[in-house]
């Protein structure tokens, strides 16, 4: 089949191009950048932004289905019009453009915040709404959520078969950006100050790709599938990242209120020295959450299988190490070495 791939050659492109090519596919990636990876695995390559109209058009050529990854992770709360444009307005375009190309599958990457984020420890389904107001001071998550809408309102009005997949974090090796496995090599530089009282779930970038491209064939238009290995409070993962590098979690433990406060306190220090403070307040904010998701759909219709947790921390701060922080500390061992010595 001929796959046309936004976003693929970040976090998620990378993990799934590799699993696209050796299936067959022909593929073709609509990039800003860099793209030899791809290029080296036979995908054809246009460099030229989304917002390139002409461009994508060109790009929809032959195309008989579309993975729609590209996206911009920031809580900077000065970026809503750019996150905007990027995640609703170019959705909406290459949907319009490939409806008229006669694509036949749509893939939409959205993120498990559209659905699970609750102030109080909660589980959530596909089921779910959009969490708004919970997110309302958050204009990744809000502009995320109105792409999914956009999305599915343009199934819904055109018949287009449109296939929503939600991962949660994802974790694993490989985010050259540091798009998703921020948070973990935060925790490794000791730069989280207290421990958050809420919990996240986070998948591996290897299991979420099978996923989604078991979504080509398997995924049901109009429907949307969570994508979550493991729900964890952040004391309990940060006492297994503690556990796998070393590094000692954070022993300060403060109510939700007063470490929003001291963010927001730390955050103007900073401005006022000129440098950067070790947290957003927004990502504080975020830790007083909880993200859990229930992926039993995914399980059932797309075949989707979650690996171990401690596999994906372990791979994680591994490659975390190697490329951002190994120049003079060993890396752990193998996953058996490194269970045995902790179970």
């Amino acid at each position: 089949m001929n796959l046309l791939v936004t976003g693929g050659t970040g976090f998620l492109g990378s993990a799934l191009v590799p699993l696209l090519a050796r299936s067959g596919h022909r593929i073709r990636l609509i990039v800003r950048g860099d793209a030899s990876a791809a290029e080296a695995l036979g995908a054809e390559v246009l460099r030229a932004p989304l917002e390139d109209r002409a461009a994508v058009r060109s790009s929809l050529q032959g195309i008989e289905a579309v993975y729609h990854l590209a996206g911009r992770v920031s809580f900077d709360p000065g970026d809503p019009a750019a996150l905007y444009r990027l995640h609703v307005e170019c959705t909406r375009t290459l949907l319009e453009d490939a409806h008229a190309a006669g694509v036949k599958r749509f893939v939409l990457a959205s993120s498990s915040g559209t659905i699970g984020i609750s102030r109080e420890e909660k589980v959530h389904s596909e089921e779910d709404d959009h969490p708004i107001r919970v997110v309302a001071r958050w204009p990744y998550y809000l502009s995320k959520i109105f792409q999914e809408k956009t999305a599915l309102r343009f199934h819904r009005d055109t018949g287009f078969p449109v296939v929503v997949l939600n991962p949660s974090l994802l974790l694993g090796p490989g985010d050259a950006r540091l798009s998703s496995t921020d948070v973990v090599l935060k925790f490794l530089e000791r730069r989280v100050p207290a421990m958050p009282t809420g919990g996240l779930s986070f998948v591996d970038v290897r299991d979420a790709a099978a996923a989604f491209a078991a979504a080509l064939s398997r995924g049901r238009p109009g429907e949307r599938y969570l994508l979550g290995g493991a729900n964890m409070t952040f004391a309990e993962l940060f006492g297994r990242l503690a556990r796998i590098s070393g590094v000692a979690p954070p022993v300060v433990r403060l109510p939700s209120t007063v470490n929003i406060a001291g963010a927001r306190l730390l955050e103007k220090f900073h401005a006022w020295r000129g440098s950067e403070a070790p947290l957003a307040t927004e990502e504080v904010e975020m830790g007083e959450h909880w993200f859990y998701v229930d992926s039993a759909k995914a399980g059932r219709e797309l075949g989707f299988a979650a690996r171990d947790p401690q596999e994906t921390l372990y791979e994680t701060v591994a490659w975390l190490d190697r490329r951002f922080r190994g120049k003079g500390r060993k890396a752990p061992g193998t996953i058996a070495e490194l269970t045995a010595a902790t179970s």
